[in-house]
């Protein structure tokens, strides 16, 4: 594996690897919805991106709820173009593992899903999520449109005066326009319903979002 000068930083353009022009072969359907997890999608569903640490437990955590249609893990946010897993833990190409959902906004709304993002993880940490450290674990939300931008940026404002009312720290979750999404390999797409055993650092802090 490759290995980071430092995994808590991420590194600037000109450090990062040149990775490839090709994208990741991925099978098209989600085991568990059996929905594509490749676009075009159907034009009545909308789209979230978050990164809450490790995707494995993050994809489950959303395909469980209601109006989901299907869900896929990738990385986005640095430099690398189609990088492999291996490429992104080694802190080289500043990307975060992430999951994005594709969701009917009729039967889950937007809020909704903001409600489990920040009650599932502690977005506090900075570049790690419990025991598990490195740049690709840090806390994210990634927009699709200036509606969810705003919806952002008001719900991180108001869990911020919960935390700190119980004693936390300064959320660190960044909030960006979506950067390009690059799929993760096909044994990382729904993982934890292939191995249903299989390793999950998923948890929240305690206190309830909404």
């Amino acid at each position: 594996m490759l290995l980071s000068k430092n995994k808590s930083s991420l590194p600037m353009q000109s450090e990062a690897l040149p990775g490839r022009d090709t994208p990741m072969s991925i099978s098209k359907n989600h085991i568990v919805t059996d929905h594509s997890i490749i676009p075009p999608f159907p034009k009545h569903l909308d789209q979230a991106l978050f990164g809450l640490g490790c995707y494995w437990g993050a994809e489950r955590k959303f395909w469980q709820q209601a109006g989901i249609f299907s869900t896929a893990v990738g990385f986005t946010g640095g430099y690398t173009p189609n990088p492999t897993y291996d490429e992104v833990c080694s802190g080289l190409t500043g990307h975060n593992e992430v999951v994005l959902i594709i969701f009917d906004p009729k039967i889950i709304s937007y809020h909704q899903r903001r409600i489990l993002f920040w009650g599932s993880h502690n977005p506090t940490q900075g570049m790690r999520q419990g025991k598990d450290q490195g740049t690709q674990y840090r806390s994210g939300i990634y927009t699709f449109n200036d509606n969810q931008q705003e919806l952002a940026l008001m719900s991180k404002k108001q869990y911020q005066k919960k935390l700190l009312s119980k004693g936390f720290t300064d959320i660190t979750t960044e909030i960006l326009a979506a950067p390009t999404f690059y799929y993760a390999e096909e044994y990382h797409q729904q993982y934890l319903a292939k191995n249903p055993q299989g390793y999950c650092n998923l948890g929240g802090v305690g206190i309830l979002f909404d």
